[in-house]
């Protein structure tokens, strides 16, 4: 009976002991709901700012324009947003002030294609907008933009009786260095949302100068011309003095081996007598 009594008396102790640790510890967290541990952070929008240094006058490019993203608040009021509609109408758009890497583009900062005054205000003082018809070949395939530097050659062939066969047909590089400024008048004038075309550029039209303008509409008439795009790492490199046409026998070996030797008959009347002469 007494050890009875003495389990009773441990065993309430013990859960007297457990009540007592109980109420010293802290309450349980509560569960917390999902959204209320991870809130959605707030949307972010994405601008077209410059991917580089930019000078005031540029012909914008594809590569001219980069993204950047920013929250809501950050945004200016007047900033390009990054979409196909904005980004087709930048396209060959001039700038109208400088622009650091980085900064926001904005509506009053350009000058686009289609905006009244374009073709005046893209060319440079003392220069000339002059048109080519080019094709597929002739064009670089389409891939000329605006505000690519390219060089005009003319390629022309003579008649038998205007040159030997070494020589007739001959190209020559006519201006060099010269300055695109639009490309077909759908490309550099469409209006906004218009899709980019990939059709061949038909025309090119060129920033040069008085004197070139007149070189240019005298080559358009001798013969077929054709366009090279010069590389950025160009800059103001220039071609080298007393540079020569190039003719067929310069490309073509065959053309520079001698031919047969041909000789011209003619029949010469001297009065009463004839004589036949042979030129060699």
């Amino acid at each position: 009976m007494r050890l009875i009594l003495v389990l009773v008396l441990l065993l309430s102790a013990a859960g007297l002991g457990l009540i007592a640790w109980q109420a010293v510890q802290p309450p349980a967290p509560r569960p917390v709901a999902a959204a209320e541990a991870a809130p959605t952070p707030p949307a972010r929008i994405r601008l077209l700012v410059a991917a580089r240094a930019l000078p005031a006058g540029s012909l914008l490019k594809e590569e001219d324009v980069a993204v950047r993203e920013v929250s809501p608040q950050e945004t200016p009021g007047n900033a390009l947003p990054d979409t196909p509609e904005q980004r087709t109408e930048l396209r060959g758009a001039m700038l109208r002030v400088y622009h650091d890497a980085g900064t926001f583009l904005a509506s009053a900062d350009v000058l686009r294609p289609r905006d009244r005054g374009f073709l005046s205000a893209v060319l440079r003082p003392g220069t000339r907008a002059i048109s080519v018809g080019v094709d597929a070949i002739t064009g670089t395939a389409g891939l000329i933009w605006p505000g690519d530097q390219v060089d005009l050659i003319l390629t022309q062939e003579f008649t038998p009786a205007q040159a030997a066969p070494d020589r007739r047909v001959v190209a020559e590089t006519v201006l060099t260095d010269i300055r695109v400024i639009a490309v077909d008048q759908r490309l550099t004038q469409g209006a906004g949302g218009e899709a980019p075309s990939h059709e061949v550029a038909r025309t090119l039209t060129l920033e040069v100068t008085g004197k070139e303008a007149e070189r240019v509409a005298v080559a358009g008439r001798l013969g077929r011309l054709s366009v090279t795009v010069r590389a950025m790492q160009d800059g103001e490199a220039t071609e080298p003095a007393g540079r020569s046409a190039v003719f067929g026998a310069d490309v073509s070996s065959a053309l520079a081996q001698p031919g047969p030797e041909t000789s011209l008959r003619m029949k010469v009347v001297q009065g009463t007598e004839t004589q036949d002469v042979t030129f060699r």
